[in-house]
């Protein structure tokens, strides 16, 4: 059977109050104690000791939900539970008190309740047997450490309340950035005949209406100007002076602020994949990132892939980031729910065998263990573990996470 006892961080000192007689009043002996540096009894939990009677407080988890478990002794002999009246007051981080009565239970006396994560509090004992009371106080932190607020501004560390957010679930695909059809023309000549000169040069940045080629008709010898069709850049160059025209275009002018991203979109998303929905672009390095929505969904030519053609809509402003033929990344939220509590993704790390994020209270660090639903790389949504309106730790997680452990503030077992 697993137990595991309540650990103590080694960056404080812990006092152990034991003591008390019949009054109730306390006799207050402190010990300097470093983690599991306490007195374990039969079963390896916390030995509570005044005069000739004892307790061992232990929390038992084995197939369970933690719960407490208490054997109590005289002169190192088992006492009968039923002949012992307890209870236990834990003060957690931030004001809150989990009381539990208990009951025996064949050995044991039993908690009335589930001991919740984490397992960090101030401790109060009061048990009764023979018509003495018997009190004890004492800390057990896990998870927890101080920081003064100009360390936690010099590593970065920056919070925020949990509370509602809107979680989406997401669709990742990848794609490329492309004109669109209405950024892109054709330069092309309106009667046969030879080319006498040319103004466009391949990159060159034109306007609508500039003269890119002089042709003098091959029926009536006279010369006519081909205009631009579009402001933009020529992207192709395909005639030479001297040249005859024929069907094939002179130039292709491109305007490099009129761009779509295209994603195929294969058959298990096509059902999901709607017009109007918001998608999260960024460039395969990660460094360029904008906002868009799906503007149009196309079949695609390929009838044996059955795959659709997603385009998304780009405003000119995302030229400044996106350039014509790069690969990106979309995410698109193909269904959005409010939820009314959420923390940010990038707040989450590991302790243990949790996901957590770091309560802070004052100058004071403490994890919560988190049950999770929905998830997005910028919310998460909060099942249990984190209250509505608690301040916790956006930026900076990873180093609360490895001043708890450098600390030894960890579970106990």
């Amino acid at each position: 059977m697993t137990k595991y006892l309540l650990g103590a961080a080694s960056v404080i000192t812990l006092a152990l109050l034991t003591g008390c007689g019949d009054s109730g009043t306390e006799n207050k002996e402190t010990i300097a104690a470093k983690a599991g540096e306490y007195e374990r009894g039969p079963h390896r939990g916390r030995m509570l000791r005044d005069g000739d009677f004892a307790l061992e407080i232990t929390i038992f988890e084995d197939g369970v939900d933690p719960e407490f478990r208490v054997y109590a002794y005289r002169n190192d002999k088992p006492v009968k539970p039923s002949d012992v009246k307890l209870t236990i007051e834990l003060g957690r981080l931030g004001g809150k008190v989990d009381r539990f009565s208990f009951a025996p239970q064949e050995d044991f006396l039993r908690g009335s309740g589930v001991v919740t994560e984490p397992h960090s509090f101030d401790v109060r004992v009061a048990a009764s047997t023979s018509g003495r009371s018997h009190k004890w106080a004492y800390q057990s932190y896990e998870g927890r450490t101080v920081i003064a607020p100009e360390a936690a501004k010099a590593g970065g560390v920056k919070v925020e309340a949990a509370g509602p957010a809107t979680v989406s679930d997401l669709i990742d695909m990848g794609g490329r950035i492309e004109i669109t059809p209405e950024g892109k023309a054709d330069v092309r000549a309106r009667l046969p005949g030879l080319i006498v000169s040319l103004n466009g040069k391949l990159g060159q940045q034109v306007r609508r209406g500039q003269v890119l080629a002089r042709v003098e008709s091959s029926h009536s010898l006279q010369i006519y100007t081909v205009p631009a069709p579009i402001s933009g850049t020529i992207v192709e160059k395909n005639v030479n002076v001297g040249d005859t025209t024929g069907d094939r275009a002179l130039f292709v002018i491109a305007d490099p602020t009129k761009l779509h991203a295209e994603f195929f979109v294969y058959p298990r998303d096509a059902e999901r994949v709607r017009v109007g929905q918001p998608v999260s672009l960024k460039s395969l390095s990660g460094e360029a990132r904008f906002q868009a929505e799906v503007e149009a969904v196309l079949p695609t030519a390929d009838v044996a892939s059955q795959t659709m053609l997603a385009h998304v809509h780009l405003p000119p402003v995302a030229s400044r980031e996106f350039r014509p033929g790069i690969g990106v990344e979309g995410s698109f939220a193909v269904s959005q729910a409010n939820v009314p509590l959420a923390v940010r993704t990038k707040a989450i790390q590991r302790f243990r065998d949790f996901e957590v994020v770091f309560a802070k209270v004052g100058t004071t660090y403490e994890v919560r263990m988190l049950e999770i639903g929905r998830r997005t790389p910028e919310w998460a949504e909060v099942l249990g573990g984190l209250a509505p309106g608690e301040v916790y730790v956006v930026d900076g997680a990873f180093l609360i996470r490895a001043d708890i452990e450098k600390s030894g503030a960890s579970h106990d077992h």
